[in-house]
């Protein structure tokens, strides 16, 4: 499911005649943005847990329909795992698209395109996830656009807009790409399903179900029927649930802003002083990443989330593409050994700016988020240490980091303060028998 917004949310979950999907999004994560890193925000906080632990006992009338893993069904032992469908016939997927309301008309939106590019980015910025006060909103840049949509072996097709028909103007967008996603020994194809956003003044024209359907339609076709994907809310069944930390580096804009409060008994500048960071990096060879590295970082790549009950399946390719630094899309740096020359750890995080809206002094909150880690040399807190410092002299306001894989061990240590929501990854179609911690989880989606 796709649940880029509220009401694309409700409208799939009332939709009378669902469809199978595997969609996705990885991008909830905005309704952590006016959290306070300072530890206030408790009543906001508490009201949100008891509101998804109510969730839990509730219908959820599409989900239950769907293969994927059912409240019911919790704790009953002998449920095998593994996928909970098989595939259908490739001749019995619909071949012809589904019908949009009279007004409106499908187009594959070419991220190739600067025009169209531009369109989709223009959706999105003014469209697209908001926190829950209304304080910021995701503003993907067109670079970020066209890296998390054109990963290797992707589809042209996975890229569906709606328009109308009289003005050609984008109204509507969702997008769909490959991955492969190791779960435990099997290595499966799957689909992760992103960007649903539908123009604010449409929002009563129910075109988000049939959007949905419809990117399904195309990705059965490529013969893919597992996905993985987030929720800032409890559908049936999580595989994990994790939370954002968040670490200070511009604490004064954070406060300005209302991302974050002064604490008890701090001042502005004893909490400036708290979160200083060192003027530069410290472990010995710590530098960019270079085309040349693609190998070696593959290596520690593959050999780190070996360690994880679910993680992508990186080639070389997919590094280079997901992992080489591009210019205020994702930073990458390695640990290069002074003395045998050789690559021995690995930090990435990438870039994600909010709109901060209504603030007459602040239009855009740079944020990092933590993405893929490697510490077989370095200790994990060095490493960490010296990417929040290159974040901050690359002008960052905070850092983000999910509690998955190790990081839990450098959270706390580097003054990072939890956020107030969660986020909760599913499977579709694949059942696990038991629920992953999030430290046993290697996968970052975006």
């Amino acid at each position: 499911m796709v649940v880029g917004d509220d009401e694309s949310s409700h409208e799939v979950e009332q939709d009378p005649n669902p469809v199978a999907q595997p969609a996705s999004d990885a991008s909830l994560a905005a309704a952590d943005a006016a959290v306070s890193v300072e530890g206030d925000g408790e009543i906001q906080s508490l009201a949100r847990r008891i509101q998804e632990a109510l969730s839990v006992g509730k219908r959820h009338r599409f989900w239950e329909t769907q293969p994927v893993g059912q409240f019911k069904d919790a704790g009953r032992g002998g449920l095998p795992e593994g996928p909970i469908e098989p595939p259908t016939a490739l001749s019995a997927v619909r071949p012809e698209p589904y019908n949009l309301p009279a007004l409106y008309e499908w187009t594959t939106c070419d991220m190739d395109d600067e025009q169209i590019c531009a369109e989709v980015y223009n959706l999105l910025t003014n469209n697209y996830v908001e926190d829950d006060e209304n304080m910021f909103r995701f503003n993907y840049s067109k670079e970020f656009l066209q890296w998390a949509l054109r990963p290797p072996g992707y589809f042209k097709a996975w890229h569906i807009g709606v328009r109308v028909k009289a003005t050609k103007k984008l109204v509507a967008f969702i997008t769909g790409v490959p991955g492969r996603i190791r779960v435990r020994e099997d290595i499966i194809r799957m689909a992760e399903v992103n960007f649903l956003c539908v123009h604010k003044k449409l929002r009563s024209k129910r075109l988000a179900p049939v959007m949905i359907k419809e990117v399904t339609r195309r990705v059965h076709l490529e013969n893919i029927w597992q996905a993985a994907y987030t929720a800032g809310v409890i559908l049936p069944t999580p595989v994990t649930t994790c939370r954002y930390w968040h670490r200070s580096l511009n604490p004064k804009k954070l406060i300005d802003v209302g991302f974050s409060r002064l604490g008890a008994r701090m001042t502005m500048s004893r909490t400036i002083r708290l979160y200083k960071l060192p003027e530069a990096t410290a472990t010995p060879g710590f530098r960019k990443m270079e085309l040349r590295d693609v190998p070696a970082v593959t290596r520690l790549l593959r050999e780190h989330l070996s360690l994880f009950v679910v993680a992508p399946d990186f080639d070389e390719n997919d590094v280079e593409h997901w992992v080489l630094p591009l210019e205020n899309v994702v930073d990458s740096y390695v640990v290069e050994s002074p003395e045998t020359h050789e690559v021995t750890d690995f930090c990435s995080f990438y870039t994600l700016p909010s709109s901060i809206l209504n603030n007459q002094n602040y239009s855009v909150l740079k944020a990092a988020y933590s993405f893929y880690n490697v510490a077989a040399k370095t200790p994990l807190l060095h490493l960490m240490n010296d990417a929040l410092i290159v974040a901050k002299q690359k002008d960052y306001d905070v850092f983000n980091a999910l509690d998955v894989m190790h990081n839990d061990t450098f959270l706390k240590e580097l003054k990072f303060g939890p956020g107030d929501g969660q986020l909760h990854y599913y499977l579709y179609n694949y059942r696990l028998r038991n629920a992953l911690k999030p430290a046993e989880l290697g996968l970052v989606l975006l």
